[in-house]
């Protein structure tokens, strides 16, 4: 728990110190997160590197011009990739878009990681020549053990756009008969949220779309929330509706709001006036929540606070 709740405040500060130097976040834009989670006796073990939707190589496609261009070639620069991504044990894929997927069949041959998406994404990176040992595929529901820190998955939807549908539908049953060129080649295929709780540290709970099964979350009650700024109006009461299902999490960090077609080596460009929408709307939902807007550089705590 964090601190500023009932709970955390009989916790002596030295224990919410620990918890919250157990983890670093850091923003990879769109909703890329790269979690480093310390194991072990007070945070003291080795370090393991959860990634969810890390997409790095932010090429241009035109969407932020008005000239989106679906036959734009899917590519990655490694170099930049390896150097924001580090060497992940885990990645978490909330769909199968390239702002999301794009880099993951290049870490994950490259680093062996373990990668948890849907079937769609399972066959996607198949057909990249990802090692079928390497995939898990989950639908929502499932809580993964792993050394140090768990991994839940809820059942989710995707954006919704003012025409109430989005770029790509579909599911793919079986790997492509060849492996995806463009991003039009890339299906959502579904859509995941997933909830980490690193041992003896706040839990966090990662959106990778601005639309969500409301059955699904309601439980899920995470302390921090990277949660996804709506586009549009088309989702009824997106925000309120969202906030009582998590139960009002005690951090909100809104993601997906930036230009990722803008190098990461440059400060996230707000796109359009959603981001300070979905603020106000938080703050008149849930004015007991800590809102922290991220940017690109900074090192959160395990409670989103910068790291020293």
């Amino acid at each position: 728990m964090l601190a500023g709740t009932a709970a955390a405040d009989t916790e002596p500060a030295a224990s919410r110190t620990r918890a919250a130097d157990s983890v670093t976040y850091r923003w990879l834009g769109t909703s890329g997160w790269r979690a480093d989670i310390r194991r072990g006796k007070r945070g003291q073990g080795e370090t393991a590197t959860v990634l969810v939707d890390p997409y790095v190589t932010r090429f241009r496609t035109g969407l932020f011009t008005g000239a989106f261009d679906p036959t734009t070639r899917l590519r990655t620069d490694k170099p930049l990739v390896r150097r924001h991504a580090g060497t992940p044990e885990v990645i978490c894929v909330t769909h199968t878009h390239w702002d999301h997927l794009n880099d993951v069949p290049f870490l994950a041959k490259a680093t062996g990681a373990r990668v948890i998406g849907t079937e769609t994404t399972y066959h996607v990176l198949r057909s990249f020549g990802v090692d079928a040992a390497q995939l898990v595929v989950v639908k929502g529901g499932e809580v993964l053990d792993f050394d140090g820190y768990v991994v839940e998955v809820a059942s989710s939807r995707h954006s919704r756009n003012a025409a109430y549908s989005y770029f790509a539908p579909g599911t793919l049953t079986a790997p492509p008969a060849t492996a995806p060129r463009t991003v039009a080649d890339l299906p959502e295929g579904d859509t995941l949220a997933f909830k980490v709780t690193p041992d003896g540290a706040p839990s966090a709970l990662f959106m990778g779309a601005s639309d969500f099964d409301e059955r699904s979350f309601a439980g899920l009650a995470p302390d921090v929330a990277m949660l996804a700024v709506a586009s549009t109006e088309s989702t009824y009461r997106y925000v309120p509706r969202l906030l009582d299902a998590l139960a009002r999490p005690g951090v909100i960090v809104p993601v997906h709001w930036d230009d990722f077609e803008r190098p990461l080596a440059e400060p996230p460009r707000k796109v359009g006036t959603d981001l300070d929408d979905f603020l106000t709307q938080v703050r008149a939902v849930s004015p007991g929540s800590r809102l922290v807007v991220p940017d690109y550089k900074t090192a959160y705590g395990a409670d989103l606070r910068p790291r020293r």
